[in-house]
């Protein structure tokens, strides 16, 4: 049955007359659903990662009840599904590895149900590019809402960062400078509350990326998970995506190019994580959007910092939400961003903040002509060593170790680092460059955070706490320091990286764009006919599948035959 006969695609299972209409109704029935429920109301999908192995996003089941009740009021029908859920602090070895699974599931799920418009929830790092990949290549009414940060962690009277306090007192610990019971003290004090970190780390930007983008209400991306205006605006958006289903408001007329613009701009503005480029170039990759590593840099770069939150400052994310939220960054960037983007709403992130853009605090949220830092967005370095480009995040690293050069000391495995790092016999110091390989999509697989390495104990005893170091692997959004992440083409299928050895000098400069291994191009070639590629992590499954067709980091790491649209038509019936 053709799905022009009706109106709305869901019409066309629970309209249909016979034995195919009587099959699709039927089994609703036996949950106690009416002939109401078929007749003229929008079929509203309510996707989420609700899961209790996914802390971050165990909250999201009463998150749902509150957008049904929006859905029911608004004259819909809500029907709510899983998808698969990816629980960032225990999935081994990596939920990048599984990001594009996600996608695939909430793309099959979304177009093989009666579902004229879908809700979805998610929350931390994965959850919301993964679903919004998957929506993007259906093309039906789409909403996002994620699931929020926890509130500010204390102890002892500081403020503490869910993710950066891990890294910071980790190192503390192994300098000989906390004891190992405050560690384990601060963990519940740190994490105090439903919901994903609170610092702009992953999660956090991956929720500022949504809202950038026009897929959730305004001012939803900052409200703590615990707070009741979480709910209040679930609610809101149950209401707000009948309304979307009835104007035909599908996600490709939000997603325009102008619209990732207006992301990048605004990323750069709140200190967003360096996992943002992967996340957003593979939304647009589905998307049909051209979006190219080199753009960040260009619309990015140069945009001021004007959120004092941590890594990047001292403040967390229920303070940036009692300082106003997103709709200040937005008020204050007004002369950076596309006026001519469409939200869910319907209207452009102008009309949407009218009369909401006064700032509570200006120490958490700073002005456009008095910004934190002048220029503050991530970078694109290029060289020998990254041919197709590899990302800083300068508002996170040490401003003197912008321009630097030193030896290499080289780890040939995450398993080498980890044996090797704290040998007091290792011939290392504050002035080498760390090297780690073969941590990109393919060779770990998946490309884990393990980009900021963890400075060797004896460099930390001199009361250093930074280095360059240079990977082709991710860091948690929640880290800091002069990480140089993404390195592409990877190790694992021949890049340059593969071929640096213990000693080789390797500059970094920031200011000029350039990341150069100073090996003559004839050794490279020699070195390069003697390398040997890794053999395949996994023979079978998801994982070889992944291994065999996962993209580059410059391309999003997304599935090569994932790319792109299939739409929300399905031609034939099931019995």
């Amino acid at each position: 049955m053709s799905e022009e006969v009706f109106k709305r695609r869901s019409e066309n299972w629970f309209k249909a007359e016979g034995k195919h209409g009587y099959i699709y109704r039927e089994r609703f029935r036996n949950m106690g659903f009416g002939s109401e429920v078929f007749s003229d109301k929008p079929v509203i999908g309510i996707a989420t990662t609700w899961s209790e192995l996914n802390p971050c996003n165990a909250h999201l089941d009463r998150v749902a009840e509150a957008v049904k009740r929006g859905v029911w009021e608004a004259g819909g029908f809500p029907l709510e599904f899983p998808t698969m859920s990816l629980g960032e602090p225990v999935m081994r070895p990596t939920t990048m590895l599984w990001r594009n699974l996600l996608a695939m599931e909430t793309e099959e799920l979304i177009r093989a149900n009666p579902l004229d418009g879908v809700v979805l929830l998610a929350g931390c790092d994965k959850t919301p590019p993964g679903m919004l990949m998957g929506a993007a290549s259906v093309d039906l009414p789409t909403l996002m809402i994620t699931g929020g940060p926890m509130l500010n962690g204390r102890y002892k009277g500081e403020t503490l960062g869910s993710g950066t306090a891990v890294w910071k007192y980790s190192e503390q610990i192994r300098a000989g400078k906390l004891s190992i019971e405050e560690f384990f003290a601060m963990e519940s004090c740190s994490a105090r509350s439903n919901g994903s970190c609170m610092t702009m780390g992953t999660a956090s930007t991956m929720a500022t990326m949504v809202e950038a983008l026009g897929l959730t209400l305004s001012g939803a991306s900052a409200i703590p998970a615990a707070d009741s205006r979480k709910k209040q605006m679930a609610q809101l958006s149950g209401r707000r995506i009948v309304e979307m289903v009835k104007e035909n408001l599908t996600i490709d007329k939000i997603l325009t190019r102008e619209a990732f613009e207006n992301a990048i701009k605004v990323n750069a503005a709140v200190g967003g994580s360096s996992n943002f480029i992967i996340h957003l170039t593979a939304i647009a990759g589905r998307i049909g959007v051209d979006l190219k590593l080199d753009d960040f840099d260009d619309l990015g770069s140069k945009i001021p910092l004007l959120l004092n939150l941590m890594p990047s400052g001292k403040y967390l994310m229920e303070d940036y939400y009692y300082a106003g939220g997103l709709p200040v960054i937005l008020h204050e960037l007004r002369k950076e961003l596309h006026e001519n983007v469409i939200t869910v709403t319907g209207k452009n992130h102008h009309e949407n903040i009218a009369g909401h853009t006064a700032c509570y605090d200006r120490d958490v949220i700073a002005t456009y002509e008095e910004p934190l830092i002048a220029e503050a967005g991530c970078v694109v370095v290029k060289g020998n060593l990254a041919l197709n480009g590899a990302v800083i995040k300068p508002s996170a690293a040490s401003p003197a170790l912008m321009r630097h050069t030193g030896r290499a000391v080289v780890f040939e495995s995450i398993e080498d680092y980890h044996a090797r790092i704290d040998d007091p016999a290792l011939d290392i110091d504050e002035t080498c460059v760390m090297v780690l390989k073969y941590v990109g999509p393919v060779g770990y697989p998946g490309m884990p955070e393990v980009g900021n390495m963890a400075l060797p104990k004896k460099i930390l005893a001199k009361g250093i706490k930074d280095m360059v170091r240079i990977s082709d692997g991710r860091m948690s959004g929640t880290a800091y320091g002069t990480a140089v992440l993404h390195v592409s083409p990877e190790s694992a299928i021949g890049g340059t990286l593969a071929l640096v050895e213990n000693g080789d000098m390797i500059e970094l400069d920031v200011p000029q764009r350039k990341l150069h291994l100073q090996v003559t191009e004839a050794e490279l070639e020699r070195r390069r006919a003697a390398w040997t590629a890794p053999q395949p992590a996994a023979s079978r499954g998801y994982v070889s599948l992944y291994i065999k067709h996962v993209e580059g980091s410059d391309k999003g790491a997304d599935l090569d035959f994932l790319k792109g649209s299939s739409g929300s038509t399905v031609t034939r019936d099931s019995h």
